[in-house]
């Protein structure tokens, strides 16, 4: 495993039963990075976080974290990472001071340093005035907001986040966004998965898109936005008539065959921004009065869909259990509880 990587994966295979989540998955998550792990419900992200922090055994294939063998040394795994999973896992009985003092204990770390770090993290998160308050009162945003707090008690230097912000508001996701920004600039390693495109076109400078428990595309957002044909000019006319004079204009500067939705015409170009220009100058040729011009970036969700083929909703296998956080002992079958 290279030394600049803080997460590495070969071949990752997990089958339960008949269902085959993983099928060779090979992940590399470089040290002080967020790499986002993208695919639909299915495709085997949750599985790939559980295996990465022992909370499942892999039936092939290899995994480090922090430079130790996830099956063979779990406990030194444990120690490096934080994990924060689909549903916040907080004691709703438990103020949110007692959540974080709890964890801290599990962690066997002194009370002097707890006390100061739950101080912290409760006025990082914004819940210092509900410091007090049972869990139970709190919003669903402030679970989560707590739940990532808790992750963060023994400030690990590598972080699981699966679809950490989940139901939240957006005032609730853009404030958790900006901790995980301000993490990383920490040096904190994060593995993202999220269910959000501009999640992760936001956060991650390194994207893994996943389907079927198989890695179908890897890259930068933009690397990936320019697999499915780069930029599109969009123009919207004023009335019927001009459709076809509109098409002649933007084939002349297209570099495929333009599309027609009514009263709006787009096509695929190259050469940024000055486009715009040659089809301003082409429209003009033909006397096209236009109501709407712009040029428009691939987003990730058309890379999703383009690379998938399935929607985000489709169902989890049944057979997959869901994610809840760290796991400490091992259950009858061997596999972190």
């Amino acid at each position: 495993m290279s030394t600049d990587a803080a997460v590495h994966a070969e071949g990752l295979v997990k089958h339960f039963g008949d269902v085959k989540a993983l099928d060779g998955i090979d992940l590399t998550v470089p040290r002080g990075q967020v790499v986002g792990l993208l695919g639909p419900n299915g495709a085997g992200k949750t599985t790939t976080v559980r295996i990465l922090s022992t909370l499942l055994q892999p039936t092939s294939g290899t995994a480090s974290v922090a430079g130790f063998d996830v099956t063979k040394h779990p406990d030194d795994v444990r120690r490096a990472i934080g994990l924060t999973g689909q549903y916040a896992a907080v004691d709703e009985y438990l103020t949110g001071r007692e959540n974080l003092r709890m964890f801290g204990d599990l962690y066997h770390l002194s009370p002097k340093y707890v006390k100061e770090r739950s101080a912290e993290l409760l006025d990082w998160f914004d819940l210092t005035d509900a410091a007090d308050r049972p869990a139970k009162t709190y919003s669903g945003g402030m679970r989560r907001r707590l739940d990532l707090a808790a992750s963060l008690v023994a400030q690990p230097s590598i972080l699981f986040l699966d679809e950490p912000t989940t139901g939240l508001d957006p005032r609730s996701r853009l404030g958790l966004w900006d901790v995980i920004t301000n993490l990383v600039a920490q040096g904190t390693t994060v593995l993202l998965t999220t269910q959000y495109l501009e999640e992760a076109d936001q956060l991650a400078q390194d994207i893994v898109v996943i389907d079927h428990g198989r890695v179908i595309a890897h890259g930068t957002s933009e690397q990936l936005k320019d697999q499915i044909g780069g930029d599109r000019v969009e123009i919207s006319v004023v009335d019927a008539a001009s459709v076809g004079r509109a098409v002649e204009a933007i084939r002349s500067v297209s570099t495929g065959e333009p599309i027609v939705d009514e009263l709006r015409v787009s096509a695929p170009v190259s050469g940024g921004s000055t486009v715009l220009v040659d089809a301003i100058r082409a429209l003009d040729a033909q006397s096209v009065e236009v109501s709407d011009l712009v040029l428009r970036r691939p987003t990730l969700d058309d890379v999703f869909l383009s690379l998938t083929g399935h929607m985000a909703e489709e169902a989890e296998p049944a057979a997959a259990p869901a994610s809840r956080r760290r796991g400490r002992g091992r259950d009858k079958g061997g596999e972190a509880a």
